[in-house]
């Protein structure tokens, strides 16, 4: 190894000298050298990525999202069959009309429903016969509210009594299943001998076609309470009306809104044939009265109307259940 120059090292024993100095002069003068650990540059530092800032979507976003992504499915699906009917039945001399004929045809019946009704404030009141789809709607809602209102009284009672007594079960179940599977239509000769008048005998005929699910959901409810619960009952020694908002209701609400969600749509389904049987008024008579009048398009509007009306009162019923069962 080469030799430092002379004027190298006496320059290199001085910044020694200068740094030991300095190092006694920090450290408190007892000759001591402080030795530091050599620091990362500031450019290190600012070299580390930094923390992305969480984005938060916005509340309005996320809920027509939510719609968009429950309702797009079934508007595509309707959209195509609607492509798909309109292909099928749009020849001339097809014997079910295009949904392009029906707009032009039935175009009165389905932008103004209401025709012939007139508001007092609140308060309709009707001005003459000829009136819109909506008016017999009404009237067939009016109709089943009645009947199915007395059917679920009566259907939760029974199915308490049978699901709670051995005895009674054993009288009434056989009866109940034999009952239930007699047609609707085939009650209202017998309806209409009793109460001698349309308004009463299409209000029996939705009452016996509507209890009979709700009798037998509410029964299978009540049977289905875990021997637990009643020892519960018996322990704390409640009495019935206890009993049955503490322990029963609680339980067997799943059931018991089951049995009303297909009792509403039997409602239904019953009102419509008893109308169409019957005449006067209501969206069955509004049916048939159509097709006599050969007027095949406000016929099948009709029907839209029944589907729509009777998908909203399930989704009304299961809405209420959910919400008793939730206070429950």
């Amino acid at each position: 190894m080469a030799a430092l120059p002379e004027t190298a090292m006496v320059s290199t024993a001085k910044a020694v000298a200068n740094d030991s100095r300095s190092a006694e002069a920090e450290g408190g003068g007892d000759g001591a050298v402080l030795l530091t650990l050599p620091t990362s540059p500031p450019a290190a530092a600012e070299a580390r990525p930094k923390e992305q800032p969480v984005r938060r979507s916005s509340p309005v976003l996320g809920m027509l999202y939510r719609a968009a992504a429950a309702t797009l499915p079934t508007v595509v699906v309707i959209g195509l069959l609607l492509i798909v009917w309109q292909f099928a039945c749009g020849a001339p001399g097809s014997s079910l009309p295009a949904p392009t004929k029906i707009w032009a045809d039935s175009r009165e019946v389905i932008l103004h429903p209401l025709k012939g009704v007139t508001f007092n404030g609140l308060k309709p009141s009707v001005e003459s016969g000829d009136v819109g789809i909506a008016v017999h709607i009404l009237t067939s809602l009016r109709r089943v509210a009645i009947g199915f209102g007395l059917a679920a009284i009566a259907g939760i009672g029974l199915g308490v009594l049978i699901g709670q007594s051995r005895l009674a079960y054993r009288a009434l179940d056989p009866l109940f299943q034999v009952l239930r599977t007699v047609p609707p239509l085939a009650w209202l000769p017998i309806s209409l001998a009793v109460f001698q008048q349309a308004q009463p005998s299409s209000i029996f005929l939705i009452f016996i076609t509507a209890i009979w699910p709700v009798i037998l959901n509410t029964a299978a409810g009540v049977q289905a309470i875990p021997p637990t619960y009643r020892n519960v009952a018996k322990v704390l020694a409640l009495n019935p009306f206890q009993y049955f908002t503490k322990i029963m209701l609680p339980a067997t609400v799943p059931h018991m809104f089951t049995g009303l969600r297909i009792g509403v749509g039997m409602s239904w389904l019953a009102i419509v044939a008893a109308e169409m049987v019957q005449g006067g008024t209501g969206i069955g008579f509004f049916i048939w009265d159509s097709y006599n009048s050969s007027l095949l398009s406000d016929t099948i509007v009709a029907l839209i109307w029944i589907g729509l009306v009777g998908f909203a009162l399930d989704r009304i019923v299961g809405w209420i259940g959910r919400r008793v069962a939730r206070q429950a």
